[in-house]
């Protein structure tokens, strides 16, 4: 009896040194690398409000005011490129753009205001956070020291037009001559003050602001103001409103102002 029992227990030790003691565990696969991005925190600061403004019924600078961002959020540090949306059309979660880069490092550009927001509603469920396209305030407060200013300057004369009309022409003029049409890779034209890249370069960017058209005082005190969605307003060289489905700009769908060399666009996360 104690040599059987003696010859299991081996036959056990010799089997249990054959068998792992416990499964190895299954790896997780790492989440997928975010964009790299910029803090925004919300601080006052002076800005020219985006719109169509009237004072008296006649053209006007849009009002000057102190605005601030609500809350903390993360901007992309660099336009979405041709190589990250095409990861989005490889998923089914996007279209393939109207232009294709000949470099995928270079900003995705003939995409419209819907194709934006797919892009977003994709990268968020990928990492499980909310992205989105940035409001006209929190775009101009990445944009910092290189935001422009659209003010002409000149007031509108009922007895004469023709001085308003003159200036446009000049600064529009002006901004065909200046305008960098060369489209670089991602994070190669510029960089501001916090660390923000690419902003007024040949690439004008879709914001989620909806064009609105308004009254103002002498003061420039907003008396009225609406809404139009459905147009959007893009931020670039200069501000232009554009209707949500144009891709290419140089097509047409521009409802204000001079319309934009291209279309792409970064876009928000929200801090929790």
């Amino acid at each position: 009896m104690q040599i059987g029992t003696l010859f299991l227990s081996g036959v056990v030790t010799a089997l249990a040194g054959l068998l792992p003691l416990a499964l190895p565990e299954t790896a997780s696969e790492p989440p997928p690398e975010g964009p790299q991005v910029v803090r925004l925190d919300p601080q006052p600061f002076e800005h020219r409000i985006d719109g169509d403004w009237q004072r008296g019924g006649l053209p006007a600078d849009a009002p000057l005011v102190v605005v601030s961002i609500p809350a903390p959020v993360d901007i992309m540090a660099v336009p979405v490129s041709h190589g990250d949306w095409m990861d989005c059309v490889n998923a089914g979660a996007c279209t393939p753009p109207g232009h294709i880069a000949a470099q995928p490092d270079l900003p995705v550009t003939a995409v419209s205001w819907h194709d934006a927001q797919s892009y977003a509603a994709w990268l968020s469920a990928r990492g499980g956070e909310t992205w989105r396209l940035p409001t006209d305030v929190e775009w101009a407060h990445a944009a910092a020291e290189l935001f422009r200013d659209d003010a002409l300057g000149v007031e509108s004369d009922p007895a004469n037009p023709a001085v308003r009309w003159l200036a446009e022409y000049q600064v529009e003029s002006a901004r065909s001559r200046n305008l960098d049409r060369e489209i670089r890779p991602v994070g190669r034209l510029n960089v501001n003050s916090l660390g923000v890249h690419d902003i007024g370069g040949a690439v004008w960017e879709w914001t989620s602001t909806c064009l609105r058209r308004g009254e103002i005082d002498a003061q420039g005190r907003i008396l009225r103001e609406t809404e139009s969605c459905g147009i959007y307003i893009a931020e670039g060289l200069h501000r232009a409103a554009m209707i949500d489905f144009v891709r290419d700009p140089k097509s047409g769908g521009c409802s204000v102002g001079v319309p934009p060399a291209n279309l792409g666009f970064r876009l928000v996360r929200e801090v929790s």
